[in-house]
């Protein structure tokens, strides 16, 4: 039987000097207010900790286990009440959800839509013990209506459980409308690329199931070489499965890659580091059925989107729309995903990688 409670979070609520808010045994949310302006809660478990901007598109600003920062390095230590590339570097963005990706000819969306920095509502942290154990979490509401358009409801949670160095990510979009509505979503996850980290997915490598994408977006000025290393990665998407430093990831690399599930529906991705640990996302195919890659290795911004889950790629709603990867919600329908995050110690990274190896096989 399991058991939970709301505590609803107000923005009075968070002040300069960082306060206690709520404790379960090792877990501890506490609530604070960046020099920006932004909210900020952090929970904490005792292997390590998060901070989410409950009222900022419920990002999931930066995630810590085992004493290290597994978020990207990004030339903003603050986030921002800004436009997605003016306080860029949150650990979790939601995207979407009218559109989500870099808008091409034609596209009027912002990039990757509305969801980012969405101005919530409402939030609430959630004290309560399931199956998997006792957890803090922190949930939302954010209703976007544009009359003559859109009307729905987006309402994230993300738990932290008590003896876990994994969170549990689910997020629901509702459609209010009294017609279907179109749309678009991608869990766009930023972790810290590791020096000679491998990357190890269950996804069989090949040029037609790991692509590279050819189009440049506008905002990318790519530097001499990189057409080539692109044509190189075309040939042979392996090359990039080991971050041997000096790889001409600069400004940016993107993948589109056809997952495999196991038996329970879960894809599963790892970036295993030289010592034996690793850090990890799953996600379920069946709910997200595509799969971007994002590596950026520059002086100011460092990131491994190792797997960024997703309802379509990431070119934009016209060009997404062409391949037939706009999804549609019917009217009240509610469309829901679930992903698991975080770091595994080298025990959990070798049981992963066996299953691995066995979907891929």
């Amino acid at each position: 039987m399991g058991w939970e409670s709301t505590i609803h979070l107000h923005k009075t609520q968070f002040l300069d000097l960082e306060k206690p808010l709520a404790e379960l045994g090792n877990l501890k949310a506490s609530t604070f207010l960046y020099p920006s302006g932004v909210q900020g809660i952090r929970l904490q478990n005792g292997l390590g900790q998060m901070v989410v901007l409950p009222f900022q598109g419920q990002q999931i600003w930066s995630l810590e286990f085992f004493g290290r920062n597994l978020t990207m390095k990004t030339m903003f230590d603050t986030p921002y009440n800004a436009p997605y590339l003016q306080t860029y570097g949150g650990f979790l963005i939601h995207c979407g959800a009218t559109a989500m990706g870099v808008p091409g000819t034609g596209d009027n969306h912002p990039l990757h839509g509305e969801l980012p920095n969405a101005p919530f509502q409402s939030a609430q942290l959630l004290i309560g013990e399931d199956a998997k154990g006792r957890y803090l979490a922190i949930a939302g509401t954010y209703q976007h209506t544009v009359a003559f358009a859109c009307n729905y409801k987006a309402k994230p949670c993300v738990k932290l459980y008590e003896h876990s160095s994994t969170i549990d990510v689910r997020f629901e979009l509702e459609n209010l409308k009294n017609s279907s509505m179109e749309f678009m979503y991608m869990a766009h996850v930023n972790f810290r690329p590791v020096d000679n980290g491998e990357l190890k997915y269950s996804a069989v490598t090949s040029s037609e199931t790991v692509r590279v994408r050819s189009s440049i977006p506008s905002h990318v000025k790519p530097p001499p070489g990189y057409a080539e290393f692109l044509e190189q990665l075309r040939e042979n998407p392996s090359l990039h499965h080991k971050l041997v430093p000096g790889l001409g990831f600069d400004p940016e690399v993107v993948f589109f890659i056809d997952y495999l599930a196991d038996q329970d529906g879960w894809a599963h991705s790892l970036q295993v580091h030289p010592n034996g640990v690793s850090d990890y996302i799953a996600h379920k195919p069946s709910q997200l059925g595509h799969a971007v890659r994002w590596i950026s290795r520059t002086p100011d911004q460092d990131c491994l989107g190792i797997v960024l889950p997703a309802t379509a790629e990431s070119e934009g709603f016209i060009a997404e729309r062409a391949k037939g990867n706009i999804k549609t919600l019917e009217p009240h329908g509610v469309f829901a995903l679930d992903l698991e995050i975080g770091a595994l110690l080298e025990a959990e990274t070798s049981r992963v990688e066996s299953t691995i190896e066995t979907l891929i096989a």
